[in-house]
């Protein structure tokens, strides 16, 4: 980030603005809003600003600008077309520690006004520092259209309530589910569709319920167990190949709920950095021959946390149940008695398909396929080759790059074509995806000539050989030594 957003109170705070035009008046509109104190100078000043701010609390001054006006003020906009003028008020401000706006002049800019979403007291701020001003209110104008107007009020039956939900309901984790509850249930249906006086009574009602259920808790057991009545769940959650933007829904909501997150090594930052910004996020990672946490001991972890009535979110690269021991995880979580939901991924063979452009299935070349690992869960090498010989089947190889020359071996002595076409593919769907396409008797020879990065994957068929033809994600070719460029995205 170029700037921080920050949340300034301004009610009674003293504003000055330069200027008594057209931008200065759309500068005042936004500041009279939040009640500030605001100081207008210019020699002519227009009757749109004088209506806009005929308030006592508003002071109007026709005369030219004089540094002596930026006394005691907190923050000065300089909105006029004198460009000389903008940069006297710049550097009169610089000299005093005061921020400064020179409206469309980023370079002289202490802070920048973001494009609004309001929706008060919920307020988005959306800036794109001075870059592309367009695109913020664009994206403003998206939001406009997500963001229900029912959502201030719902906001203020919040915040009307407060104390009353903290008398009642004495956990923060408590209280967090509560108005998750609320915000996503019953309560924000009445108000969204305007029966706000029904909301209000369905949140009492559901608060009531609450303080019931807590009451009537075992107070040795709840002090033991620090629960909200009942265990906490565990959400195992695809988080896809990398790219935030192949995440499902519910995906996205679950992450948003999480009190503590566990995640893998294969999850992305950009994945991660859409979990709920508070919550406590723990590696435990796997890579070949280096795990960072055993799996038993991150199913423990993922117990230890529902037990305190958390919610759990184990986020993991891929989908769960494709080669991503989701089933020893929710085995152990069903002994022990933990409620769990399991959210599907795009699995890599997928993602890596699709943004190289070669398809696992395809009438010509191939009419099934078949996911394998590299490893088996003792660690030794996966061997079965003479079940992989079909020449109409896709083999995609998980965990296999490091066994490249095993592996085409074994598929050639099995029987299959040494002329079999083949493609690594690294980083699928992420900016720095490569893919390089061989044979299976070449291509681990060219792999070690020119190796590519984990994570990848191995897709072994006839379709390998579409990549060049189909490819459309930016990335280089890398096949025969040579490169080409596929098609970039726009």
């Amino acid at each position: 980030m170029n700037t921080f957003p920050l949340f300034f109170k301004f009610t009674n705070q003293p504003v000055l603005i330069v200027g008594g035009g057209e931008v200065a008046q759309r500068k005042a509109d936004l500041l009279s809003r939040t009640g500030a104190n605001i100081t207008i100078v210019a020699p002519q000043i227009s009757d749109s600003i004088r209506h806009l701010l005929s308030d006592s609390k508003h002071t109007l001054i026709a005369e030219q600008y004089d540094k002596q006006y930026l006394a005691g003020k907190r923050i000065v906009i300089a909105g006029t077309d004198d460009e000389m003028l903008n940069h006297q008020v710049h550097a009169d401000c610089q000299a005093l520690n005061i921020p400064v706006n020179v409206v469309d002049t980023p370079p002289l800019c202490d802070f920048i006004f973001p494009a609004i979403v309001d929706r008060s007291p919920i307020v988005i701020g959306i800036s794109s520092n001075g870059k592309a001003p367009v695109l913020a209110r664009l994206t403003r104008a998206r939001l406009e259209a997500l963001i229900p107007q029912g959502y201030g009020k719902l906001a203020k039956l919040a915040g009307d309530m407060r104390d009353e939900v903290k008398s009642k309901i004495p956990t923060l984790t408590g209280r967090r589910q509560f108005w998750e509850k609320a915000f996503e249930g019953k309560v924000s249906e009445l108000m969204f569709a305007g029966r706000e006086s029904e909301a209000e009574q369905a949140l009492k009602q559901d608060l009531e319920a609450t303080h019931n259920r807590l009451s009537n808790l075992d107070a040795a057991k709840s002090a033991e167990s620090n629960k909200l009545g009942n265990v906490g769940e565990v959400y195992i959650v695809g988080a896809g190949p990398g790219d935030p933007e192949l995440l499902t829904f519910k995906a996205l909501r679950l992450m948003q709920q999480a009190d503590i997150v566990y995640y893998d090594a294969l999850v992305s930052a950009e994945v991660l950095d859409l979990c709920r910004r508070d919550a406590d996020k723990v590696f435990v990672g796997k890579k070949r021959s280096n795990h960072a946490v055993a799996q038993q001991n991150i199913n423990q972890m993922m117990i230890d946390a529902a037990n305190t009535g958390k919610r759990v979110v184990r986020l993991k690269g891929g989908d769960p149940f494709v080669f991503g021991r989701g089933g020893e995880e929710i085995q152990a979580l069903r002994a022990a008695n933990i409620p769990y939901q399991v959210v599907p991924g795009i699995t890599a063979a997928g993602a890596a398909a699709c943004y190289t452009g070669i398809p696992l299935t395809h009438r010509d070349y191939a009419q099934s396929v078949r996911f394998v690992t590299g490893f088996l869960k003792s660690g030794e090498p996966n061997t079965g080759f003479a079940a992989l010989t079909n020449p109409k089947e896709t083999l995609v190889f998980y965990m296999g790059l490091h066994s490249l020359g095993r592996l085409t071996a074994g598929l050639i002595e099995a029987g299959r074509d040494p002329n079999t076409p083949i493609a690594i593919v690294s980083h699928a769907s992420l900016p720095t995806q490569q893919t390089m396409t061989g044979s299976l008797q070449d291509i681990a020879k060219k792999h070690e000539d020119s190796p590519l990065p984990t994570p990848a994957l191995l897709i072994v068929g006839d379709v390998a050989k579409l990549h060049d033809e189909l490819a459309w994600y930016g990335e280089p070719i890398i096949n025969s030594g040579q490169q080409a460029h596929a098609l970039t995205m726009v």
